[in-house]
């Protein structure tokens, strides 16, 4: 059974779940489909046009659907005043169990992983990809297309200008990497090890393709090859 306020305002083409709560004064446009057991926060504004000049700023409640959507996928929270824009090529998607929390923006084309947890004040730049069980600390900023691999830790009010590899640690002014994320390699259930092996690879600027690593990192491979297919040339540096 959905929970859904009387002050909440959910437009044409919006696909709702079952067991969906949505709060007071939040508005959801569509294109857009909320999954099951998804928590949407009093005042979070889910669907709005992307924030592109050469687009139509079509108002959607006034029945103007358009762009590429949102999807929010299962168990997902989006918590009080987060904004969330429709994708202008692909829907902005919201992975399973991911958390936005209050006052977090995704700007058009945001991929969020399974499991990452987006803090309070974050801003996301369009079309970044972020992987799963990945930790963005409060305030932080991502600039427009860049990635951050599964795993990876952002530290609070990190202004992430670079490309970020797998189970990184970040933060700083200029933001470097720091460190291995440890404790997220364990409780993800891989070998403590790993971590000596990243950070050797990081260090020595070392791609994760790399022939000598594909023994190492066999149990990564997934994350691995994901990442690969997504970085740039931009790679965050050791500091």
């Amino acid at each position: 059974m959905s929970h859904i306020a009387e002050s909440a305002y959910i437009g044409e083409n919006v696909t709702l779940g079952q067991n969906v709560k949505i709060g007071p004064g939040a508005v959801i446009l569509g294109p857009a489909t909320i999954g099951d057991n998804v928590f949407i926060g009093s005042g979070a504004q889910i669907g709005a046009p992307a924030e592109i000049s050469s687009l139509p700023q079509n108002a959607a409640w006034a029945g103007q659907t358009g762009g590429a959507g949102v999807v929010i996928a299962a168990g997902a929270v989006v918590r009080e005043l987060a904004v969330i824009h429709q994708g202008s090529h692909r829907p902005t998607y919201v992975g399973k169990d991911a958390w936005i929390l209050n006052r977090a923006y995704l700007a058009h084309d945001v991929q969020i992983g399974d499991g990452t947890t987006v803090s309070a004040g974050v801003s996301i730049g369009g079309h970044c990809e972020i992987g799963e069980r990945v930790n963005i600390g409060m305030n932080a900023v991502v600039h427009q297309r860049r990635v951050i691999g599964g795993g990876a830790m952002v530290g609070m009010g990190t202004p992430v200008t670079a490309d970020v590899p797998p189970f990184a640690k970040v933060f700083g002014t200029p933001p470097r990497i720091k460190g291995i994320n440890t404790v997220g390699l364990q409780r993800a259930g891989f070998a403590p090890e790993l971590s000596e092996t990243l950070a050797l690879a990081y260090q020595n600027q070392t791609p994760l393709t790399a022939a000598e690593l594909q023994q190492k990192l066999e149990s990564l491979q997934e994350l691995v090859d994901w990442w690969a297919e997504r970085a740039s040339d931009k790679v965050m540096q050791v500091g």
